[in-house]
């Protein structure tokens, strides 16, 4: 009961956690996983707690692997023994499961890793277990979005770019069998690949507008050309080519292999007209973005829940002053109402802020907003939640991290209380 109580705290501090009933099970799950750490008892059946810690020190795998002493015995010569072994600490029982959480914490902190990330942190718990281990399961079914492709302009492989992706703009909502899809960026292939291992065939996909970088990778999206997938494309009018004629230009043989006729799904195309639009149990709603040529953003409200994409809106179009100067009466903000207006009710936004204010003096009328023109349009919306998208190819890893903390700056220059990421390839949140 106490192991159990003991593994209850930390995973609720984030930990993954493993239980050994005896000294010996102890000493294979810890040669068999690799654990970065381990809280021991000293007192176990089968095989005594130094002898488990001799042990682990003497073989190769296991020779660094942090241990904290948990036992209600408190032995001079075992506690000088175990920190002869290299211990991080001890534990005398009976102790709060707060002062073990501190101390998993403490070790982690020490040794410059991340506490609370699963993946990071494993302890085992070595010690006699009289109930089963609790397996939670997740639950798959509830609302979740995905961001698949974070980046604008062109994909961006290689190592500078591995934490936050390379993948072009796409994004999907998934409600059980449900799934709506925004923008087909190069990201939208391992998309196709995770949607063909589901039983969802009936799938919505919606273009903020036709430049490369959303549209690119439709051609490699593996259920157009499954039998049996429904996809209906949505996007604006006045692209300039009808929208069914801009997918099948990708598809011109000079360009590549297979064409639209060779999609065995069952493709359907439809330009928007009512907003809000109803979409099974989604309600789709638009508005227009500044952005060369028919940009829109969107806003899908699902199970009472509302999530804004907007990869690409250039708002206060050509503004470099300060931040803070701006209100919503303001003349320069006044054309822009119906976009701060379109925000303020969404629970998360993902819209973008590709330049630094540096950069954007030279990059007015492209599109894009400056991070600080950005935090603007969060403070006047009153958005609490921004996931930052549309990353400049230019953008390192390194790069993207300190330009995180200066947008967090600005917000805070504006004293605007909001919680701010970046997005990466793979960001998958479950609504509660």
């Amino acid at each position: 009961m106490i192991a159990f109580k003991m593994s209850q705290a930390l995973e609720a501090a984030g930990y993954t956690v493993e239980m050994a009933a005896d000294g010996e099970e102890c000493l294979g799950k810890a040669r068999q996983g690799s654990p970065d750490l381990i809280v021991l008892d000293i007192m176990m059946p089968k095989m005594h707690g130094i002898e488990v810690l001799k042990t682990l020190r003497d073989e190769h795998r296991t020779a660094r692997t942090g241990v904290i002493v948990c036992t209600a015995k408190d032995f001079k010569t075992e506690h000088a023994e175990a920190a002869r072994l290299g211990v991080f600490g001890f534990l005398t029982k009976p102790f709060e499961p707060a002062a073990l959480v501190a101390k998993v914490d403490a070790w982690f902190a020490l040794r410059g890793g991340y506490m609370g990330v699963p993946e990071f942190a494993s302890p085992i718990l070595s010690e006699a277990v009289d109930s089963a281990a609790f397996a939670p399961v997740l639950d798959t079914t509830r609302l979740r979005f995905t961001v698949w492709g974070t980046r604008g302009s062109t994909p961006t492989p290689g190592a500078r770019f591995l934490r936050h992706g390379g993948h072009t703009s796409c994004m999907s909502v998934v409600l059980g069998n449900e799934q709506f899809i925004f923008d087909a960026g190069s990201g939208i292939r391992e998309l196709g690949l995770e949607v063909l291992s589901t039983e969802r065939r009936k799938l919505h996909l919606f273009i903020t507008h036709t430049h490369w970088d959303h549209i690119q990778g439709f051609p490699f999206f593996a259920p157009a050309y499954t039998p049996g997938f429904d996809i209906t494309i949505y996007g604006a009018e006045g692209f300039g080519k009808d929208l069914k004629n801009v997918f099948r230009g990708q598809l011109d043989r000079e360009y590549f292999p297979v064409q639209m006729e060779d999609m065995e799904s069952n493709l359907q195309f439809r330009h928007l007209a009512e907003n809000p639009m109803p979409v099974g149990s989604a309600l789709i709603s638009w508005e227009f973005a500044e952005h060369p040529g028919a940009t829109v953003g969107y806003k899908i409200e699902i199970e009472d829940r509302k999530i804004a994409w907007v990869p690409d809106n250039e708002f206060l179009q050509g503004y470099t002053g300060p931040p803070e100067a701006l209100t919503r009466d303001h003349r320069l903000v006044q054309p822009y109402g119906r976009m701060i207006d379109f925000l303020a009710d969404a629970d998360v936004v993902i819209h973008e802020a590709q330049y630094t204010c540096d950069e954007y003096p030279k990059k007015i009328r492209w599109g894009h907003s400056s991070i600080a023109n950005a935090c603007v349009l969060m403070k006047l919306a009153g958005v609490r939640r921004w996931i930052i998208t549309h990353h400049d190819p230019l953008h390192d890893d390194r790069f993207l991290e300190s330009k995180l903390q200066l947008t967090r700056q600005i917000l805070e220059r504006l004293e605007h209380e909001i919680e701010v990421v970046h997005a990466y390839d793979g960001l998958t949140e479950y609504f509660h």
